[in-house]
């Protein structure tokens, strides 16, 4: 049985090891949500390299349509070619175009499929997917064959909230929300991705990222791969532990901040909120 405990360069709460082994085991949809940059799309890729099965990705945009996950019948090829009076007309696969869950159904090993950002889709997107995800396959009516998948693929498919996902197709997945990471597990994601850092600046540098977070009134909270953006270029520019603890009053935010901070409003409402919280504290 094919099982996920996490990789050297992903870490997985236990939480999340459960959910994507009890998704692997129903063989259903693992449904994933969460704050945008929490690690939800890579995931995928650190489930792939985990099992050792090759990954296929479907991102999804605000104009894409089920139908383009199976197949897409190009016609107007198919017209020019009659015209030109190309041999290929005679037979109409050669004008069919396979979409990621063709891909993954006819894959020879079992793949894991991202379907990324579903909820950036029409409302409709998820319903027009019920049967094919159900049953893992569908019908090509051009050329009259149903195409199967004979190994099921690993689904993963993410969402950001930004619409309401319809219950039938809840009731087909496998759900689970993964949470902000506490102080500790960020450390521990930072240690990955920076083996070598010193232990004080990722001291200081926790404590300013998450005093940004829970800024009351913040309209977008700086994400877990913000906080790697910004710790590559503390380290870049070679700022130390010390520097980000300065008091200088004309240095009220911290250095670098257009990795965290990503609007004129959060600047400003953070530089507010400093200024004051300095004064209180004299």
């Amino acid at each position: 049985m094919v099982r996920f405990e996490g990789t050297q360069s992903y870490v997985a709460t236990e939480d999340l090891t459960v959910a994507v082994n009890a998704a692997i085991v129903l063989e259903r949809p693992l449904l994933v949500k969460g704050e945008p940059g929490t690690g939800k799309s890579v995931l995928a890729e650190e489930i792939a390299r985990a099992v050792g099965a090759p990954l296929l990705t479907w991102h999804i945009k605000s104009t894409t349509k089920a139908q383009q996950g199976l197949y897409e019948y190009d016609a107007v090829s198919r017209l020019r070619d009659s015209q030109l009076g190309d041999p290929r007309v005679s037979d109409i696969r050669h004008y069919i175009r396979r979409g990621k869950l063709w891909e993954a159904f006819a894959a020879d090993a079992r793949p894991v499929l991202l379907i990324d950002e579903i909820d950036k889709a029409d409302i409709e997107f998820p319903n027009d997917l019920l049967l094919e995800l159900d049953r893992m396959e569908f019908h090509v009516y051009e050329t009259g064959e149903t195409v199967r998948a004979e190994k099921r693929p690993i689904v993963i498919i993410t969402s950001n909230n930004e619409k309401e996902l319809p219950d039938a197709f809840l009731r087909r997945c496998f759900f689970h929300y993964i949470k902000f990471p506490d102080e500790e597990t960020m450390g521990r994601i930072v240690d990955v991705h920076y083996p070598d850092i010193k232990k004080r600046l990722v001291e200081e540098a926790l404590k300013i990222f998450f005093a940004i977070r829970e800024a009351p009134g913040l309209k977008k909270k700086p994400s877990t791969s913000e906080l790697l953006d910004w710790l590559k270029l503390l380290l870049a520019e070679d700022i130390g532990a010390d520097q980000l603890r300065e008091r200088d009053p004309r240095k009220l935010i911290p250095p670098l901040h257009g990795a965290l901070l990503k609007n004129e409003q959060d600047v400003a409402l953070f530089e507010k909120l400093a200024f004051l919280s300095r004064r209180e504290g004299r």
